[in-house]
């Protein structure tokens, strides 16, 4: 008969060693390094990297639901980039209720995105921007995942969070901008056989350009899509779109340091191929590898 094992006591020095390990079961929407519960939203479930140290992984979850991805900046109070997969819906623009991330003021708190309390609390606005930062002032909440991107009701709402927020100059954003998501979804509906994986993101002035003080305001905004998979017909003219694009646009001047050229357009949109939007990405940002896997070079059609 074998003897019974002697139980050594449970000291609380052992409980607060093994605290951190069960914490890392229970959450995981919001990280300092990587996306794991929304991988999905990436090509090859590979994240970019590159993007500095320091900075918030999201998984924007409504709903119950993963809705996107999102890389954000506490201290800036503005997000790097948001991630997500094209949609395509023929839906009106919901009439969003601004939410924040509860994650952003603190680590235990729910993952989902929620509506604004009112008032907003002193916490709130030192993890992340509010909605009065966009009172009063020239500039509008840009998406980086926009609503008409995304697919059914719940998706839309959930973009109208401020962590995938931008201040955006109205002349970008309801101009050139628009034009290009509004393009790029053509894109996926006429071409595009399967996924689209986008990437939207922004690059800040080299000097300091703040929303109020507060939030900091973009010089460019810049997107990038990964199609793998696509018709075989392709137009002539449009095959330099496929499998991967990319494009960056002004901003306008910073209200305090007009540095941004005039030619053609303080808000022009240049459409560019994915190498040279990453070079931009890496004089600018200093990002390394690529935004997507591989550069999302699949076996042709």
């Amino acid at each position: 008969m074998m003897t019974p094992r002697k139980m050594l006591p449970f000291t609380a020095g052992a409980l607060l060693l093994l605290l951190p390990w069960f914490g890392g079961l229970t959450s995981g929407e919001l990280s300092d390094k990587k996306f794991t519960m929304c991988q999905k939203f990436f090509y090859k479930r590979t994240p970019p990297r590159g993007f500095g140290t320091g900075h918030k992984a999201i998984c924007q979850r409504y709903k119950n639901k993963y809705r996107f991805a999102t890389l954000y900046d506490r201290q800036k109070r503005t997000a790097l980039f948001s991630a997500y997969l094209m949609s395509s819906s023929n839906e009106p623009r919901p009439d969003g209720t601004w939410m924040y991330e509860p994650q952003l003021v603190s680590k235990t708190a729910d993952p989902e995105m929620k509506p604004f309390p009112n008032p907003v609390g002193q916490n709130m606005k030192n993890s992340q921007a509010v909605p009065e930062d966009y009172t009063n002032n020239n500039y509008t909440k840009g998406h980086l995942a926009p609503s008409q991107h995304l697919n059914t009701e719940d998706d839309r709402t959930s973009s109208f969070t401020l962590t995938n927020i931008v201040p955006q100059k109205a002349e970008s954003n309801n101009g050139p901008w628009s034009d290009l998501e509004t393009e790029v979804l053509r894109r996926f509906n006429t071409y595009c056989n399967g996924q689209m994986y986008v990437l939207t993101g922004t690059i800040p002035y080299k000097s300091k350009c703040l929303l109020k003080g507060r939030v900091s305001i973009p010089e460019y905004i810049w997107s990038a899509y990964c199609c793998p998979s696509f018709k075989s017909d392709l137009p002539n003219d449009t095959r330099i779109f496929f499998p991967t694009h990319g494009a960056w646009g002004r901003n306008g001047p910073c209200p305090d340091n007009n540095t941004v050229e005039e030619n053609p357009s303080p808000y022009a949109v240049r459409r560019v191929s994915l190498p040279r939007l990453q070079r931009f990405l890496r004089e600018r940002l200093g990002m390394t590898g690529s935004l997507f896997s591989g550069d999302c070079q699949s076996p042709k059609p």
